[in-house]
């Protein structure tokens, strides 16, 4: 094991030397074959974990770090099988996407090597056990997926959204680097071991506020609200295999630390998993209804991303009270669902990002206003697109459901012995979840129906087609585990025993399960069997009834229209019209429109554009304003030498009296306490 650690550590080094000096074919087997090792050596570092066998080692590291310990334990390997599906499934399915940039031999080098180095950070963060170690793979991770999202640099809006999401993925560093320094500075040591001694013997307000300074780090890379803004952006300008990466695997790792500090930080897990909800319902409320409303398919999808991290943060939040309280159920199901559903938004918002890949590679944008009609030329894309909708959107039976399920379980297991005010959160709780499953189901219905149904609204110049089959095969695999887990959810369940012990004493979670709690799942996998079996048989009878029958096609009647164009189909606004008129106090728009004047009316537009009220008034609102202050002193800067000759003869002068008035300062005061 220990020779495969090091080949494990040598490979990513060699692979990126190796990409700048062989031609596109060269390239591709390198990446395959560098993340397929990476792949098949973590997961047999993680399958070896969850079966009981945790790897630990430790290397000399330096006089600065002392030794570094890496362990991988069984949180660390849930999210590394996690992070290895997504990454494998995203570099084979990339492989096709980036053929039209093969010609680039520059940018397709830089890109290859950005992705590996993000793929072996993102492993290496969950088995670090050292501060400073943890912080620089942390950097890596920031800038290797930072260069990955502007691929496509010579748009400005992939500049602009890349440069958003490095400013952002760098004031994460500077909350969890603070958090790293405070605990440094109180013990003496950079080893991970030493948070737990050191909170349990320094309980108070001191320690919660140091878990929500490493809270609000980590909730920066994970999209929480109102941490969220450079998530709609980044994620629509990158290529869709890095989208579905990004979304599917790089916000899991904002989750992985917060997990991480809620077993190491040992403080008042009651009022932290209050504030944990709340944060997450109005998370997964504002995200959803914002995806509602949006116009690139993209930024739909990054949208909710922002829900389903919001839906994970409710297990979260859940299974911290019950820490707190001692309540076994609500540990037990609160994070069960959690882990679950983060492997389940991984599996099915991927499978969208992919799927919306193979859309803009025919159409060449992703405008939803201008498509229509592409289930009769992309068949297999369109019923992918489906399976993922209806799984995110928690509809059995498929896996969205299961772990939404488990959560539901969870709150109301908790009204039994809950207290009035403690009722109330989880009832409203209930109903937020409610919400979000409501308008998830509203958005992608809208989504499919306008995207697939219908008639196409432009022309379009190339083919029409679905992807190749070697592009498609990792989608229909992403798919079939999505099926899987709906249909057979036990096994993955069974799975999640060791993660979720880590929170819950073991004994607690085998009488849980022992008491057969788990019980409904098998009987809602039953269910999802013979659902899926029925509709299986209506379509057999149909193709046997129609088989012989000849099929027809004429016009919908235009209602004394003579002449219909696709362009009087429903638009996604007109389908959301309610929605946005009920919401309109908490949605924000922009409109653009030309009046009708004439009796006789020319051509005219109407166009709208959706925006982010929590980014008007927290982002935009004081960046204004500090661009208001700094211009104040624009003066300062006139291309004048001898000003600037002053302000370095300031300087120096400032720097050697101000330390000396200090001193005096300093004296007088001590002179006055001797009276």
């Amino acid at each position: 094991m220990i020779a495969l650690l090091y080949i494990y550590i040598i490979l990513p080094f060699v692979a990126v030397f190796l990409i700048p000096f062989f031609n596109s074919k060269i390239k591709n087997i390198i990446l395959l074959t560098s993340v397929g090792i990476g792949v098949v050596a973590s997961s047999y570092f993680s399958v070896e974990s969850l079966v009981g066998n945790n790897f630990n080692y430790t290397f000399y590291g330096s006089v600065i770090t002392g030794p570094i310990n890496i362990s991988v334990d069984y949180l660390s390997a849930w999210f590394i099988i996690i992070f290895n599906i997504i990454f494998a499934a995203g570099t084979v399915y990339g492989l096709y996407y980036l053929e039209p940039y093969q010609n680039k031999s520059t940018s397709i080098s830089m890109h290859y090597i950005v992705l590996i180095l993000t793929y072996f950070s993102l492993v290496s963060i969950c088995v670090i056990q050292n501060f400073i170690a943890f912080i620089v793979a942390w950097e890596i991770m920031a800038l290797s997926s930072f260069f990955a999202v502007i691929f496509e640099h010579e748009k400005e809006s992939t500049i602009k959204a890349g440069l958003n999401y490095l400013v952002q993925a760098h004031i994460s560093i500077v909350f969890i680097t603070l958090g790293f320094i405070y605990i440094a500075y109180r013990t003496g040591s950079y080893d991970f071991s030493v948070i737990t001694e050191f909170t349990q013997n320094n309980q108070g307000p001191t320690i919660i506020v140091l878990f929500l300074f490493f809270f609000v780090g980590f909730a920066l890379k994970a999209g929480f609200i109102p941490f969220h803004t450079w998530l709609p952006y980044a994620h629509p300008a990158a290529p869709s295999h890095v989208s579905g990466i990004m979304s599917g695997v790089l916000i899991k790792i904002g989750i992985y630390g917060i997990l991480r500090m809620i077993l190491l930080i040992k403080t008042d897990y009651v009022i932290i998993g209050y504030i944990i909800l709340g944060i997450s319902v109005f998370s997964g409320l504002y995200g959803v209804m914002l995806a509602i409303i949006q116009h690139n398919l993209k930024k739909l999808l990054a949208y909710h991303s922002i829900e389903n991290i919001g839906i994970i943060g409710i297990g979260i939040g859940m299974g911290c009270v019950g820490i707190g309280k001692s309540e076994p159920i609500l540990i037990i199901m609160g994070f069960t669902g959690a882990l679950l559903h983060v492997f389940n938004h991984a599996l099915f918002k991927s499978l969208l990002f992919f799927t919306s890949g193979i859309i803009y590679q025919v159409l060449h944008y992703l405008n939803i206003e201008q498509m229509g009609g592409l289930f009769k030329k992309m068949p297999k894309t369109a019923i992918l697109f489906l399976v993922a909708s209806i799984a995110i959107s928690g509809i059995p039976p498929l896996n969205g459901f299961v772990s939404e399920f488990i959560i539901y379980s969870g709150l109301f297991n908790w009204i039994k012995d809950a207290g009035i005010v403690s009722s109330i959160f989880v009832i409203l709780t209930i109903i937020s979840l409610v919400l979000i499953g409501g308008l998830a189901l509203l958005c992608f219905t809208k989504a499919f129906s306008i995207v697939f149904l219908g008639n196409l609204r432009h022309h379009v110049h190339s083919e029409i087609k679905d992807g190749p089959f070697l592009q498609m095969l990792p989608l229909y695999f992403i798919a079939i585990i999505i099926v899987f887990i709906g249909v057979y959810p036990q096994f993955i369940l069974s799975v999640l025993y060791k993660p979720v012990s880590l929170f819950a004493n073991n004994n607690n979670y085998l009488q849980f399960v022992n008491n057969n709690a788990f019980d409904f799942i098998s009987n809602i996998s039953l269910l999802s069997v013979i659902f899926i079996l029925l509709v299986v048989t209506i379509f057999i009878i149909k193709h046997f009834v129609v088989k012989n029958k000849v099929i027809e096609t004429e016009s919908t009647w235009g209602c004394g229209y003579v002449n219909p164009t696709a362009k009087q189909q429903y638009t996604a606004s007109s389908f959301i019209r309610s929605y946005a008129k009920l919401f309109a106090p908490l949605l924000m728009f922009t409109k653009k429109e030309k009046p009708i004047t004439n009796i006789i009316p020319e051509e005219t537009n109407y166009e709208t554009s959706p925006y982010d009220k929590i980014e008007h008034f927290f982002i935009d609102k004081p960046i204004l304003l500090l661009n208001k202050i700094v211009n104040k002193f624009q003066f300062l800067s006139n291309g004048k030498l001898q000003f600037y000759i002053l302000y370095g003869v300031i300087f120096i002068l400032s720097v050697i009296f101000i330390p000396i008035i200090f001193e005096k300062i300093q004296y007088f005061i001590d002179y006055l306490k001797q009276l």
